[in-house]
């Protein structure tokens, strides 16, 4: 499991938009929003692959300027270990 966490940056008067385009992606969850448009959000995803999948994808969310991530940290799943 990888669990990440970013700060986005929304372009100006974007930031609903921004906001809606984040919650509809499965494993992102916001945390704070300034008036700036600095979104802080964690990344729940199962392996790299789909990490890297979902930054893409913020990357590619109208509104979002520049995406950058603060924090990244794999957790082994015990029960999938031989």
């Amino acid at each position: 499991m990888n669990i990440s966490s970013a700060i986005i940056h929304a372009r100006p008067g974007d930031v609903a938009i921004v906001q809606a385009g984040l919650t509809s992606l499965a494993g992102v969850e916001i945390h704070a929003v300034s008036p700036e448009g600095k979104l802080i959000v964690t990344i729940v995803t199962e392996d790299d692959g789909s990490n890297v999948a979902t930054y893409e994808l913020i990357g590619q969310l109208d509104g979002v300027m520049s995406a950058a991530m603060v924090y990244h940290q794999t957790e082994s799943e015990p029960d999938k270990e031989i």
